[in-house]
């Protein structure tokens, strides 16, 4: 906190009993040369690489790997000429004219004539009266099969949809649509908006990290973590796509922990090392050694918690989602590494540098923040009436989580003017709402009549093509257009109805199935994933801080704090309150991948403030034995890092608010919200309250759990 007075300084004692952690630290800043190399090394190494991976990471991977649509998926490319899910629907479409005029031919025949010319596509299927081509003969849908995997066809329709359009006219227009179509342009929307968000991102960083820091010089080491972090992690999954399928939105995460950790990082170990060298009068390198042995360690252990949240994660065995965690995972790791090898080796460079070109009121020594110790004694003295309060308007923002309703992106993720969108409604204006999620159903031959009468027969089915062979004669191709739009929710019942209604030998596919699929995938492993993540959680925090009953509190508040975000989700993506202001169409539910993936990303944020914070109460407790101390203390070192980072955190995720598609504002919102709930009402006001409710029973450590936990200190 600016203009605070400085703390009188102390006069050096020399470091004792340093960890692991501080003697690596000023191993680094001793043999800084070495470590420099090094990082040179990787960062040339593996920067290399980082301009091809934008082009190489996939733009699929959305399904549940094992499903049943699948190996519907994988049966249809075999048998059927690749005309399964993942094929390109090209719509042509006139107010005027018709599929029977010349003019209206002569595109469809250009249409064809330009999918059979690209090898990713193995065949084309011309439009059909009474299945592709609509009653009134305005509209008509040429498709492409798929040669290649679900990655190549949406690399495929991204290469051929504006050549596709092009083929259109004044007077016949053509559209790209279905879901390799869709997932192109949802990709491209989304790398639009996130370099959007960049462009705003880092100057809004900078400026707070510089009113954070007081110092340029300080205001970069964050950055600095950032973008070698960056550089790694994009050279990695480069490296990665040779062996197996990344998703692109592996990078965009990536890009968002990476600046979000480096600057957590960056604030915590620099504000510690300023303390001990102008505060405590140290050298440059026992100041380093001092500062990795407490601030160092509990990097440790919140770097190490935020990879726990994130395994968890691949749980979920879905592509997307496995590659998604890989990549934050990687930038966590280099961020970490740089964190406690290469910082301090800055650090120890920099010595009293790093304080070059301050602003006028700094104080450098200041590590013992008098407003936050001010506001930890105004708790200690009045807790009741504050706390009870906290607890009260979270659990009111929380309780909109029991109406949380889920599903797979609709088209509405996709901008407007999109092909895909302007495919997508024509086929709707044309065949019926629930044209463009048409089912698959293969089945063996010889139930090929009893599976077409189960569809006829069904509520949810509006239309039934005949029986189509496949190329070995023993399995037929039914497709059945639903009666309701692909993102309604009786889509998914209709599925499981015929699953169980249809012959034992048929199973049924398609785009909108393979959605199914996955969001049941995702229902199924979501409270396998919260339940493993809060328990590795408490066990590290048990680890880190050897006190069970302290661990319960910083997992509890941690869940509340996720449950309240969630909960204003539910109000904003789900109800639309403020989807007007925010510039988004309302699904009328949040995006399947949300609560698995956004609680994880969420957990692992605030398990970073809560070593933070609990960390240093615990270094006061140890020092002093006295609850009131530790508990002021813990505010008073670490409030201001906590504060200075979430400011940053929450201006970078409301970025992503300005962006274009529907995901990335669920993203930053919920994100930039639980940030701003848990560093504000949790961190600083509702744990302290505990701690002081609790008393010296928070620190409470049995006898056998001594002996069986390693001994972990963050103080001298």
């Amino acid at each position: 906190m600016s203009g605070a007075v400085p703390s009188e300084p102390l006069a050096p004692t020399p470091v004792a009993g340093s960890g692991p952690i501080g003697r690596l630290g000023r191993w680094a800043a001793e043999r800084r040369r070495l470590v420099f190399a090094a990082w040179a090394l990787i960062a040339v190494g593996l920067g290399i690489f980082a301009p091809k991976v934008e082009h190489a990471l996939s733009g699929a991977g959305w399904q549940a790997d094992g499903s049943e649509s699948v190996a519907v998926r994988d049966l249809v490319q075999r048998e059927f000429g690749g005309l399964d899910s993942t094929g390109l629907m090209v719509v042509v479409h006139s107010d005027r004219q018709t599929a029977d005029q010349p003019a209206f031919g002569s595109v469809v025949d250009r249409v064809a004539a330009r999918l059979e010319a690209d090898p990713r596509i193995a065949a084309v299927s011309p439009p059909r009266p009474g299945s592709t081509v609509s009653d009134d003969g305005h509209t008509a849908v040429v498709v492409g099969g798929a040669a290649v995997d679900s990655n190549e066809m949406v690399r495929a329709a991204d290469d051929l949809g504006p050549a596709l359009t092009a083929l259109g006219n004044d007077e016949v227009a053509v559209e790209v649509t279905g879901s390799s179509a869709m997932w192109a342009d949802f990709n491209e929307a989304n790398r639009e908006a996130m370099m959007k968000s960049e462009m705003i991102s880092w100057p809004v960083t900078l400026a707070i990290l510089v009113l954070a820091f007081g110092s340029l010089v300080a205001a970069g080491l964050p950055l600095l973590l950032t973008i070698l972090g960056l550089v790694a992690s994009a050279g990695s999954l480069y490296l990665l796509t040779e062996l197996a399928p990344i998703s692109i939105w592996a990078m965009n995460f990536a890009l968002m922990f990476a600046l979000a950790l480096g600057i957590d990082y960056a604030l915590f170990i620099v504000y510690r090392f300023r303390g001990a060298l102008f505060g405590s009068g140290r050298d440059p390198l026992d100041a380093v050694e001092e500062t990795m042995d407490t601030a160092g360690k509990a990097v440790l252990f919140s770097g190490v918690t935020v990879l726990i949240s994130l395994s968890a994660v691949m749980l979920v065995d879905s592509p997307a989602f496995r590659s998604m965690a890989l990549g934050i995972m990687l930038s966590v790791i280099f961020v970490l590494a740089a964190a406690l090898t290469l910082l301090p080796a800055v650090l120890g460079r920099l010595g009293p540098r790093v304080d070059r070109l301050a602003l006028p009121w700094v104080h450098s020594g200041e590590h013992r923040s008098p407003r936050f110790a001010a506001w930890g004694e105004r708790l200690w003295r009045r807790p009741w009436l504050p706390g009870v309060a906290t607890v009260l308007l979270l659990v009111a923002l929380a309780l909109p989580v029991l109406r949380l309703d889920t599903g797979m992106p609709s088209i509405k993720v996709v901008p407007g003017e999109d092909t895909s969108r302007q495919g997508y409604e024509l086929v709707q204006g044309g065949f019926g709402p629930g044209a463009t999620g048409a089912l698959q159903v293969v089945a063996p031959a010889d139930e090929a009549a009893a599976a077409t009468r189960a569809l006829e027969a069904d509520p949810g089915i509006a239309m039934v093509a005949p029986a189509a062979p496949g190329a070995s004669g023993e399995v037929v191709m039914i497709q059945a257009v639903p009666a309701a739009d692909p993102s309604a929710d009786a889509i998914g019942a209709t599925i499981d109805r015929l699953r169980a209604e249809l012959p034992a030998g048929a199973s049924v596919g398609g785009a909108v199935a393979e959605n199914h699929d996955l969001e049941a995938e995702l229902a199924a492993k979501t409270p396998l994933v919260i339940g493993v993540v809060l328990a590795l959680g408490f066990l590290l925090l048990l680890v880190a801080l050897q006190a069970p009953v302290v661990a319960v509190l910083g997992v509890v508040t941690n869940l509340l704090a996720v449950a309240a975000a969630f909960g204003i989700a539910e109000l904003i993506f789900q109800e639309g309150h403020g989807a007007g202001l925010l510039g988004f169409e309302s699904q009328g539910f949040l995006d399947a991948w949300g609560p698995v993936f956004f609680f994880a990303m969420i957990f692992a944020i605030s398990m970073d403030y809560t070593v933070f914070l609990l960390s240093s109460a615990k270094e006061h407790w140890d020092r002093s034995g006295d609850p009131r101390e530790a508990m002021v203390g813990g505010l008073a070192h670490s409030g201001r890092v906590i504060f200075a980072a979430a400011a940053v955190m929450v201006a970078v995720f409301f970025t992503f608010a300005l962006s274009g598609p529907l995901p990335p504002k669920e993203m930053g919102i919920i994100l930039g919200i639980a940030v701003l709930l848990d560093a504000l009402l949790v961190r600083l006001l509702l744990v302290p309250v505990l701690l002081r409710a609790v008393g010296a029973a928070a620190w409470w450590r049995p006898r056998w759990l001594a002996r069986v936990l390693p001994e972990v200190r963050f103080g001298h």
